[in-house]
C-alpha cells in the first residue's frame, strides 16, 4: 500500500492506495507543534478504524506547503513505516513542462493538482484549489504548466474581517440566499461568499482568454476543475466550473509516485529496504 500526505496550511489530507486505487482517506488539522509520535498515534487509530494494517504500507509520499511539518512527517515515515518518504519538490518527475520564471517557486500542491487534472481531463485546463489560499493554475494541452493566480482564500478573508474590525462577528461560510441583507451576519456572508464567486468567475474568464491565446487555438474548450474543501460551496453559485474533484491532489500524488518509483533494493546488511527515486530538472 501507498500512504500519501497532502499537507496544507489548514489541513492535512491523507490517502491510502492499494494497486493504484484509493481505499481510504482522512482529513486532520495541520499542527506544526505535533511530534512524529503524536501524528503516528493518530494515523494508527485511523488505520485501525478502517481495518487497515500499518505494516502493509510499503511506501510514503508527501506534498507539503508547510516546511515546518515536513521533517516531522519524514521522521514519522522512518519510525512507523521504516520507509524514506518520497517528497514532492523541484526536479521530481511529473510529466509537466513548468513554464514558471522560477520553477522552484511553484507550490508542490499546484504541481500535483496539475498532474492529476491533466491525466484525468486532458488540456487545456484551469485548476482552482479552494484552500487556505485560492489558487488558479493554467495547463496547456501539451502538459505545460504555464502559471496562474494566487488569491486570499475564503476562510482567510472571513478571519481578517473578524480580526481587523471591532464589532463584526465570526460567521459560518454559507450562502445567505440574497445580497440585500437585513442583518450583519447575512451581510457578511453575502460579501464573503458571493464576492468570492464573483472573483472566481472574473479570473476564470480572463484566464481562459490568455490560455487560448497561448495555445494558439481559440476554438479549443478549456476545462475548469475545482478542488479543495470549499469547492462545492463556490460551485453551487457559479457556472464556470466543469468538475469538482475533491480527491485530485491525492490522486496526483499516486500518479507521481508511479512515475518515480524504482524496484526496491536490499542494503548490504539485508535488514531493511530503502526507496530510491529518479529525478529530473523541470524545463522552462
Amino acid at each position: 500500500m501507498l500512504l500519501a500526505f497532502d499537507v496544507g496550511n489548514t489541513n492535512i489530507v491523507l490517502g491510502v492506495f492499494k494497486d493504484g486505487q484509493m481505499i481510504a482517506n482522512w482529513r486532520m488539522e495541520t499542527d506544526n507543534k505535533k511530534s512524529a509520535d503524536e501524528y503516528g498515534m493518530i494515523i494508527s487509530q485511523l488505520f485501525k478504524y478502517e481495518g487497515l494494517k500499518m505494516e502493509n504500507v510499503k511506501d510514503v509520499i508527501i506534498s507539503t506547503v508547510v516546511p515546518s511539518v515536513l521533517y516531522t512527517l519524514q521522521h514519522l515515515s522512518m519510525k512507523y513505516f521504516n520507509r524514506k518518504a518520497m517528497v514532492i519538490g523541484p526536479g521530481i518527475k511529473t510529466g509537466l513542462i513548468v513554464k514558471y520564471d522560477n520553477p522552484k517557486q511553484v507550490g508542490a500542491d499546484r504541481i500535483v493538482n496539475a498532474v492529476a487534472a491533466h491525466a484525468k481531463y486532458g488540456g487545456p485546463l484551469i485548476i482552482i484549489d479552494f484552500g487556505t489560499a485560492t489558487t488558479f493554475c493554467a495547463v496547456s494541452e501539451k502538459a505545460e504548466y504555464i502559471g496562474g493566480t494566487i488569491a486570499p482564500g475564503l476562510k482567510i478573508s472571513s478571519e481578517a474581517l473578524f480580526e481587523k474590525t471591532s464589532k463584526l462577528p465570526k460567521v459560518e461560510l454559507e450562502e445567505p440566499g440574497h445580497v440585500i441583507c437585513r442583518n450583519t451576519i447575512n451581510s457578511m456572508q453575502s460579501g464573503l461568499v458571493y464576492g468570492h464567486m464573483g472573483m472566481v468567475e472574473f479570473i476564470v474568464g480572463k484566464m481562459k482568454k490568455e490560455l487560448l491565446d497561448y495555445c494558439g487555438n481559440g476554438e479549443q474548450e478549456v476545462k475548469v476543475i475545482a478542488t479543495g474543501g470549499l469547492a462545492t460551496l463556490i460551485d453551487a453559485g457559479i457556472d464556470c466550473i466543469d468538475h469538482v474533484d475533491k480527491m485530485l491532489t491525492l490522486e496526483g500524488l499516486q500518479l507521481i509516485y508511479e512515475k518515480n518509483k524504482k524496484t526496491k533494493k536490499t542494503d548490504a546488511k539485508g535488514d531493511k529496504e530503502r526507496h530510491e527515486c529518479d529525478y529530473e530538472e523541470a524545463t522552462s
